[in-house]
């Protein structure tokens, strides 16, 4: 028999959470500890009403078409570009790469580093400068917050994943979105605090979007994500008040870690990166108080943290 094909290795998948593996080195239970190796809003947007219904009857055709005209009245994408809602903006990131056939895509690090390995998990070559066949823009770029602008958009495939740009919508390049090849995504978990609900969204020209649905499958969003985002997205006064809270408690942060000698360097309103003397041992200091944290394995003097509750502040200021 022929040998078998040697595959090259994918990309280390390094991300936030963990806290498992924290309380077991640790020690305390996980509704002890303040998990700040996220990005995600520690305020979500209020959940409730649901009946019986919404959970044994599959998703309505109806209820996706709400969901839709909500985040298109939200986001205002340009006349040509349509919405595809999805179980969490990963699952769009795993199946983006079929769009194209197998070349190369061009990815600036550090970034998000899912993007990276659904592309090679699909043949692509993954290279730091064009000429490239794709683009990914991280936009706001997780975990430094780098805003890229148009001329940055420039392959045939161009994928701008905007999970954290609701937090500065004025800046967003959803204006792109009705280009050929050219795909937004839009996380729900982050902004409105629901990461465990899974809805992501694609904009996108409608050819595009076609092909993404085909590899989604049927019934990609459950009934319940379909009313808690179509609510969330029609709630424009809960947004921008939680826009002022995020800047407000992101301000607050900043002042703490500077107060105990790190240097700010960026991030967004729903993150903050800094600059500290060693990552790991102040992460190891935070969670001896239970506070977990976010380090990298690219630099040792990186740590990133999301925003506590409203409860955390104190311990923050204590282990530190």
């Amino acid at each position: 028999m022929p040998a078998s094909p040697r595959l090259s290795p994918l990309p280390a998948r390094d991300h936030g959470g963990g806290l498992d593996d924290a309380i077991a080195r640790f020690g305390g239970s996980r509704a002890g500890w303040i998990d700040l190796s996220t990005g995600i809003n520690p305020v979500p947007y209020p959940v409730s009403g649901f009946t019986d219904q919404d959970w044994t009857a599959l998703p309505d055709r109806a209820a996706q078409e709400s969901l839709i005209r909500a985040a298109r009245a939200f986001w205002q994408p340009p006349e040509g570009a349509g919405i595809l809602p999805a179980p969490g903006a990963s699952a769009l990131i795993a199946r983006l790469p079929a769009l194209a056939p197998p070349g190369r895509v061009h990815i600036t690090a550090p970034t998000y580093n899912e993007h990276a390995a659904a592309f090679a998990a699909q043949g692509w070559s993954v290279v730091s400068a064009p000429p490239a066949e794709a683009r990914v823009l991280v936009h706001p770029n997780n975990p430094d917050g780098r805003l890229w602008s148009e001329a940055d958009a420039g392959a045939d495939l161009c994928i701008i994943d905007e999970s954290f740009c609701d937090v500065t919508p004025g800046r967003s390049l959803i204006r792109l979105a009705a280009r050929p090849g050219c795909v937004v995504l839009k996380s729900f978990g982050k902004f409105w605090g629901l990461a465990g609900l899974r809805l992501g969204f694609a904009i996108a020209a409608p050819g595009t979007l076609e092909a993404l649905a085909a590899l989604l499958g049927p019934w990609a969003v459950s009934g319940p994500a379909l009313r808690i985002g179509t609510a969330a997205l029609s709630d424009v006064a809960w947004a921008e008040a939680t826009r002022a809270r995020l800047a407000s408690a992101s301000a607050r942060l900043d002042r703490i870690m500077l107060r105990a000698g790190a240097r700010a360097l960026g991030g967004t309103t729903l993150f903050r990166l800094y600059e500290v003397d060693d990552a790991r041992a102040w992460q190891e200091r935070l969670a001896r108080r239970h506070v977990w944290s976010r380090i990298f394995p690219w630099s040792p003097s990186r740590l990133r943290l999301g925003l506590p509750p409203d409860h955390g502040w104190d311990r923050i200021e204590a282990a530190l």
